[in-house]
């Protein structure tokens, strides 16, 4: 029935999160932080479906995705409202220079 093991799944998953929470902690521009908060979540995401798609009969780890997915595409909206709004005012996207909107 299932012809891929569910270690292979996690496996990719878990590999994705790590590539995502090593540019989150590594990089300095605020788009690649972006990307890599959503890198994250594709990761959790996969993890979700793939444990649903070994136990059909309860649909809740594809329902908590949906929520996880709608999440994410508000947390990219307001990202990137921020990281215009702080572009127009210092003219980067550094996250080390973030710290200057206090004036």
């Amino acid at each position: 029935m299932n012809s891929i093991p569910l270690e292979y799944f996690l496996l990719v998953a878990a590999l994705l999160f790590v590539i995502g929470a090593v540019g989150f902690l590594l990089r300095r521009n605020l788009l690649v932080l972006l990307m890599s908060i959503e890198l994250m979540l594709n990761a959790t995401n996969l993890t979700l479906v793939a444990y649903n798609r070994f136990r059909p009969e309860n649909h809740a780890g594809q329902i908590f995705a949906f929520f996880v997915i709608a999440v994410a595409a508000a947390e990219a909206a307001v990202g990137l409202a921020i990281v215009l709004a702080f572009f127009r005012v210092r003219r980067t996207i550094r996250s080390d220079d973030a710290d200057l909107l206090r004036n």
